[in-house]
């Protein structure tokens, strides 16, 4: 008999590290590679790895999560009992909203009943990664635990930004740290850590009474890492680390918590390499997205070298519907639909879907939201100081231009 996963996928972050593109919209539901959404590569991951129930569970400004699911997710079998559909928080069980992402899932418990899954497998919806996550089920089972919590290795010096779990030489979880100074490392590597990739298993009956004890406690964060799993350890439940197994066929691991600017910054330039760390390209694991109909990439004005109006691109990633019209771009990353107008210059940028860019405007080490109009002339990323009074700038020098700004 084969028996059924149910997935869950956690899509309500504010993201408040990454601010200001998370302003309009929810983390999960930030671009990414020019055509992506950070949710995109949890979704691909769920499909490629043959899981065809899935919930996405959604909360904060999700409009534009739920407007992209709807016209690029729809594409599985109803009539075969597949489905990928959304969850938005609905009081359904008191009058609070997702108070953390156990809460999350125990407002939610009704969809067990529904369903009556054997496994509940539940994913983080704002990580870049590639994982077949039917290992991790397979291992679930061969192990025979009650929990199984995905974990990637990691140098020691990162564990104040992550959740280490503590594991024995068997691979059996013995505790969770929350950001530790001073965490516990992996038996016999004392350099390195696990870091919890926010990817649990667990045998369903187990997950319905677990939440159902947690739910009733005043003092629980009502999160999985802090309050379920040291609430199953002290029950002596058995609960099992798996060691990610990447699917993105590199020599190191590519597992990204792009939660801050920088870092985001960083993902999306190691594309435009000339071998990039995660492989974007590899047809037997597929990351699909929505793309709206745009016509193909342009590029004019090649005939005037020596005027300097050349429409050129290098070392870039552009999207369909841009324009680059007598303007330079080299090592950035353009979304549908912008246009670079004459004699301007953008460097090691991220611009997003709807950005103008005029005349002989400069542009350097900055993103650029969606629909923002560049006014001709204008500097970004020469002068930090001058752009810290409009804009964030983040600690590395990357100057985020917000959504919509109007720029005078």
């Amino acid at each position: 008999m084969t028996r059924k996963v149910l997935t869950f996928v956690m899509a309500g972050g504010k993201g408040e590290r990454l601010w200001p593109l998370t302003k309009d919209r929810t983390k999960p539901a930030v671009p990414f590679g020019g055509i992506y959404r950070i949710i995109d590569f949890s979704l691909s991951n769920c499909i490629n790895s043959g899981l065809r129930k899935v919930y996405v569970l959604t909360q904060y400004k999700s409009a534009s999560l739920h407007r992209h699911i709807r016209l690029g997710w729809n594409i599985l079998a109803s009539e075969l009992g597949e489905y990928m559909e959304l969850l938005p928080a609905q009081q359904r069980v008191g009058d609070t909203w997702y108070l953390g992402t156990a809460d999350a899932i125990y407002q939610n418990l009704y969809t067990l009943e529904l369903d009556k899954p054997d496994e509940v497998l539940i994913l983080a919806g704002d990580h870049i990664y590639k994982m077949n996550y039917y290992n991790m089920i397979d291992y679930h089972r061969q192990v025979e635990a009650d929990l199984t919590v995905a974990v990637v290795e990691m140098e020691k010096e990162k564990s104040p930004h992550m959740g280490v779990v503590e594991v024995d030489s068997i691979g059996r979880v013995n505790g969770f740290q929350e950001k530790p100074a001073s965490p516990k490392t992996i038996p016999a590597q004392p350099d390195k850590i696990y870091a919890s990739m926010g990817i649990y298993i667990f045998k369903s009956g187990v997950l319905e009474m677990e939440l159902q004890e947690d739910a009733k406690k005043h003092n629980s964060t009502h999160d999985f890492g802090k309050d379920i799993i040291p609430q199953m350890l002290k029950k002596g439940l058995k609960v099992a680390a798996y060691n990610f197994i990447d699917e993105n066929k590199k020599e190191a691991k590519y597992w990204r918590d792009i939660g801050t600017i920088d870092a985001y910054y960083e993902a999306n330039m190691d594309l435009v390499q000339v071998d990039p760390v995660f492989n974007l390209y590899d047809r037997e694991w597929p990351v699909r997205t929505y793309q709206e109909q745009f016509p193909p990439v342009k590029t004019v004005f090649a005939g005037e070298e020596i005027t300097g109006r050349v429409g050129l691109m290098l070392d870039s990633l552009v999207s369909g519907g841009c324009i680059i019209s007598g303007g330079r771009v080299q090592r950035s990353i353009l979304s549908p639909n912008v246009r670079i107008n004459s004699y301007s210059q953008v460097y090691e940028s991220m611009l997003m879907e709807g950005v103008n860019v005029g005349r002989y405007a400069k542009i350097k080490r900055a993103i650029i939201d969606k629909d923002v109009d560049i006014p001709a002339g204008t500097v970004i990323g020469y002068d930090l100081a001058e752009d810290k009074k409009k804009f964030f700038v983040s600690e590395s020098g990357i100057v985020v231009v917000a959504k919509g700004t109007e720029i005078k």
